[in-house]
């Protein structure tokens, strides 16, 4: 049964969602295979030119399979599983040398964190052989595009559902995505703890409270009347104060900055104090002040706390990135000929004078690295955004009331729903299945292109992120793009996929036990559900 919530959010919606409309003529038209002419498997990969200027290329007959799976992944949206399993063999993580090599030669799109993977030869490829089923699978459907029934999808996923290797809590919803109808729930209204998928709620809200192009900024102001420089934190968990800064704001630069600002003004000995006030509440996870998954969350910090070269996955953390952050400046400045003191806490006046500010990639970068690399620092720090753009306190509860506030906005189904952080590390987080459908659908709405890094920053079943060693080969591999969320006892999975008839559906899937279950089977019982909906026509 739909609650009258979700059938109010459903009914606002426009009559057609194509997610093909909303990320425009760059990327494939999975979603709207029901017009041949416009859906060409080649568009995934022709020349830039072709694609500005809009020409449709003949219909080639033999892509190869690496153009199918790169183009495709692009968008996040692969039609077909032949189109990857068809020419084999794969490697260790579920893809093959060749595709992986393909990646790494080009220019990375859709997805600022899918780019090549560790291991590539550098040497270009051979074309992969051609899947001729998925071109006639594009090219020969004659009138529309069928839709999953539900009680065809029941019949696929209520055994694999009902399995005891998910534990003693599961749910699932499965919906429509060009017209947000929901075509198959168990439980989708059931709010359970959701682990990492709680990561797309927040990429959502901080996407549309904040906006997709704010970036955060890191200041050194200088007080007036005095010789105190301040480096103010702004919540960037992606500062880095390593030579390559990889596109990140970089500390380096704000003391190259600074210390030019310093020397203009005839300033070579400042004292040295850093401001952390922007954050309020604890900086201690519930979870922890010292854990490998997430640094003590504060306004100021470089390179995540990593005590080592990491930049995603479990590190140890510092016991105090604030303070190494401007430890660190201050010995940057010392090597620009600025003599500091060791720095302290302060807070800078409303009147300190800037002298330089580094600024992060915008937010829809950092949602996208987010999402693929399931990175806890980034989510907290998203979550403190738009607490801070709904004038909420920049703190755990801030953050999820401004989370629950910014959904209730966009007219999503809340029922249940609690936000306790941004990560989902807290089990104290509720959601439904279908208020994660719910998310991933109101990404592709053509009216929301601001949201659309929530499903280019999903990670591809066996390629990439948290889905890069999973899957191994199974039908969902290249197709399925999901979040993950693992902790004790709870394994989730929420994304979208292609159908075998070339049908847009996003899914979600929420098991917990106690006593928990085996983590690797719950995990490979989940990517079956996925697979199968990737190999299921179900009308």
């Amino acid at each position: 049964m739909v609650v009258p919530e979700l059938k109010a959010w459903r009914a606002a919606r426009p009559h057609v969602v194509r997610v093909a409309r909303s990320v425009k003529p760059r990327l494939v038209r999975a979603a709207e295979a029901v017009k041949p002419p416009l859906v060409r498997a080649a568009e995934a990969v022709k020349p830039p030119l072709a694609r500005a200027t809009g020409v449709v290329k003949p219909l080639v007959k033999r892509p190869s399979t690496v153009q199918f799976t790169t183009g495709a992944a692009t968008l996040g949206l692969v039609v077909a599983a032949t189109v990857v399993t068809a020419a084999g063999p794969w490697d260790s993580t579920g893809q093959r040398t060749a595709e992986r090599d393909w990646a790494a030669s080009r220019e990375r799109a859709g997805g600022a964190d899918h780019g090549s993977a560790p291991g590539t030869s550098g040497k270009e490829p051979a074309p992969a052989p051609s899947a001729a089923s998925v071109l006639a699978g594009l090219g020969g459907l004659k009138g529309s595009v069928p839709s999953p029934t539900e009680k065809a999808l029941g019949s696929v996923l209520g055994p694999l559902l009902d399995d005891p290797a998910l534990g003693s809590d599961r749910a699932g919803a499965v919906v429509d995505m060009a017209t947000g109808k929901l075509l198959y729930g168990k439980g989708a209204d059931d709010p359970l703890t959701p682990a990492s998928t709680t990561k797309i709620a927040t990429a959502v809200a901080a996407l549309t409270a904040a906006g997709a192009d704010h970036r955060i900024a890191t200041r050194a102001v200088l007080e007036p009347g005095t010789e105190e420089v301040v480096l103010v934190g702004g919540g960037d968990p992606t500062l880095t104060a390593r030579k390559d800064a990889n596109g990140n704001a970089s500390l380096r630069s704000l003391a190259d900055d600074t210390a030019r600002a310093l020397k203009s003004r005839k300033k070579t000995e400042v004292t040295l104090s850093y401001d952390t006030s922007l954050y309020k509440g604890s900086a201690a996870h519930p979870i922890g002040a010292d854990n490998t998954n997430l640094a003590r969350v504060t306004a100021l910090m470089a390179d995540e706390g990593r005590l080592d070269d990491s930049s995603s996955g479990p590190a140890d953390r510092s016991k105090d990135p604030a303070g190494d952050a401007a430890r660190k400046f201050a010995d940057l400045l010392h090597e620009r000929g600025i003599k500091t003191t060791v720095p302290g806490t302060s807070r800078a006046s409303g009147s300190a004078k800037a002298l330089a500010t580094v600024k992060s990639p915008p937010l829809s970068a950092l949602v996208e690295r987010m999402l693929t690399s399931s990175d806890n620092d980034i989510a907290e720090a998203l979550a403190r955004q738009s607490a801070l753009a709904l004038d909420e306190p920049a703190s755990f509860k801030g953050g999820g009331a401004a989370t629950h506030a910014q959904l209730k906005k966009l007219g999503l189904p809340l029922k249940g729903a609690k936000f306790a952080d941004g990560s989902g590390l807290d089990r104290a987080d509720k959601l439904t299945a279908d208020l994660l459908t719910a998310l991933l659908a109101e990404a592709a709405d053509p009216d929301s292109p601001e949201l659309r890094p929530v499903l280019t920053g999903l990670p591809v079943a066996g390629f990439t992120g948290t889905l890069s060693k999973r899957y191994n080969g199974q039908p969902g591999t290249g197709l399925v793009r999901a979040k993950t969320g693992t902790l004790t006892g709870v394994h989730t999975l929420a994304g979208t996929v292609v159908d075998n008839d070339g049908r847009l559906l996003a899914f979600a899937f929420l098991t917990s036990s106690n006593p928990p279950t085996d983590a690797t089977t719950t995990q490979q019982r989940l990517d079956a559900l996925a697979s199968a909906l990737a190999t299921c026509g179900c009308d």
